[in-house]
């Protein structure tokens, strides 16, 4: 049995922050729950970034939603991955029920139902805000990657990038990309302009990129690029002084992991670009969960994974933080891994020897703790319980402890159809982003300069039929004596033809 009083004295002392925090349950020892010491994260530190990770089922959607609420009542909009669209039940309140009631019996916490306030987002024609970004914005290194192009195709990418910029072609969609493509290959004057000042490329390469464009096309991803691109800012709302819980559904995105991918890094490109630097503020300004993490992951190629790992570092900076939701933390790589200061670790199944070393891995990343057999006990943790470890105020690592977490305030299950179609219906930012728009762009451009070139050509002369003397050797074998000659030729190759497979022409 571990000592208790030393227990609460240690933790109750490291998990005190002396500003804001948010609270997301109770310490456990030896099975009980210990209502003296509160579970809490400071908010200066959640911009840290974090993994929620555990088996499938053990809570890992319902801790989100606890830790989407808390940062709400702080007045901080959240963005959700709603990969499994069972998220949006957040934007009604919940309901008491026998579970409910013990979990806050345990915990000695008040339970008040309530809805947050909640905007639904896609990228892909559901119900909600429609997410769009020009082509120019996600640029050439991402472009290449949701086109799955190699090395060569993604250079000629940039180079096409680099044409339009220098030339003033706005890409804005797919149809200005295919048709800068299709002008520089076919058209003699852009095929020459683009040959003379940027280098040759082979029609091969071109052909390979637009049969990939059409192939994302197929796919459904035409209706995410264009106008109007999404703001971030209107990531930042809040109503009533709490903050907006944004969830993007992003349920039928499994499919196209690549196109999930490249948005969510064009995001963090686009949020890193436009948010100013918040330096020590308090408090985050935004906060993202990403769940199903390894679609990332497993999509990256060692470019992407750099840039990935590059932006956790230097977000934070812009009053960001990043939280991943995944199975086990080994879905994340290491370097990223390391950057992540908060963990909440549901429980794992040692059911197979992989299982297991993925256990021993996550058990080595917390700190060593007296009151705790980590190994066994995360193989044993019940619905609604999690190792927490996060960093202090100063930046410390905070002891491992075992938490009985709180239950969300919001409806623990999907909205209905009519919720959806009448909370889509009232949002303004839904109404802001409906309807596209299609400026004057590179297709437009080229469409106009191509038909003004053929209205401006002079106009073609008929040429005249002229009637050339034949040569010597046409002269020959129209004469008599060359068409006997032919004629002979091929008489005696058909009969040594057929004399090689054994048959004989029939006198």
């Amino acid at each position: 049995m571990a000592d208790k009083a030393k227990f609460v004295q240690e933790l109750s002392t490291r998990y005190a922050p002396k500003g804001e925090f948010i609270t997301l349950g109770k310490a456990m020892l030896d099975g009980e729950v210990v209502t003296e010491v509160d579970v809490t994260i400071p908010l200066k530190t959640i911009n840290r970034h974090g993994l929620i990770a555990g088996a499938t089922g053990t809570g890992k959607t319902k801790t989100v939603q606890v830790f989407a609420e808390q940062l709400s009542h702080a007045g901080i909009p959240s963005l959700v991955l709603d990969i499994k669209g069972d998220f949006s039940g957040i934007a009604e309140p919940g309901t008491e029920n026998a579970i409910i009631n013990e979990r806050y019996a345990k915990t000695k916490l008040p339970y008040q139902p309530q809805a947050f306030p909640v905007e639904l987002m896609s990228i892909s024609g559901e119900k909600g805000i429609k997410l769009r970004a020009t082509v120019t914005e996600f640029g050439p290194l991402l472009l290449s990657k949701i086109l799955n192009l190699n090395d060569t195709q993604q250079s000629i990418i940039s180079i096409v990038f680099k044409y339009c910029d220098d030339k003033g072609l706005p890409l804005i969609d797919l149809d200005d990309l295919k048709k800068v493509l299709q002008y520089v290959t076919d058209n003699p004057q852009g095929k020459a302009d683009l040959s003379n000042n940027y280098g040759s490329i082979a029609p091969a390469s071109l052909g390979a990129i637009l049969r990939s464009i059409v192939a994302l096309e197929q796919q459904g991803a035409a209706q995410f690029f264009g106008e109007p691109s999404f703001d971030v800012e209107d990531l930042l709302k809040q109503r009533d002084g709490k903050g907006v819980v944004n969830i993007l559904r992003v349920g039928n995105i499994q499919n196209q992991p690549q196109l999930f991918s490249t948005f969510m890094l064009s995001l963090f490109a686009e949020i890193y670009m436009n948010f100013p630097e918040e330096g020590d503020s308090g408090k985050p300004k935004l906060v993202l969960f990403i769940d199903e993490a390894h679609l990332i992951f497993n999509e990256a190629s060692k470019a992407l994974l750099n840039q990935i790992e590059t932006m956790v570092k230097l977000i934070r900076s812009k009053g960001v933080g990043i939280y991943f939701i995944t199975q086990i933390p080994g879905d994340v790589p290491e370097n990223v891994l390391s950057q992540l200061g908060l963990k909440i670790q549901h429980a794992l199944r040692g059911f197979t020897a992989k299982d297991r070393k993925e256990i021993s891995k996550a058990v080595e990343n917390y700190p060593i703790t007296e009151y705790y057999k980590a190994d066994q006990l995360i193989q044993n943790l019940g619905i609604g319980e999690a190792f927490i470890t996060a960093l202090d105020e100063k930046g410390i690592p905070t002891p491992l402890v075992h938490t009985y977490l709180i239950s969300p305030e919001s409806r623990m299950d999907i909205l209905n159809d009519a919720e959806v179609s009448d909370l889509t219906s009232r949002s303004a930012l839904v109404a802001k982003y409906e309807q596209t728009v299609n400026k004057d762009s590179a297709y437009e451009m080229l469409t106009s300069r191509m038909e003004q070139a053929v209205q401006n050509a002079p106009p073609t002369q008929p040429t005249r039929s002229v009637k050339e003397e034949p040569g010597v050797f046409e002269s020959v074998m129209k004469s008599r004596a060359g068409r006997t000659f032919t004629t002979m030729i091929v008489r005696e190759a058909t009969n040594a033809f057929m004399g090689m497979i054994g048959l004989k022409k029939r006198r």
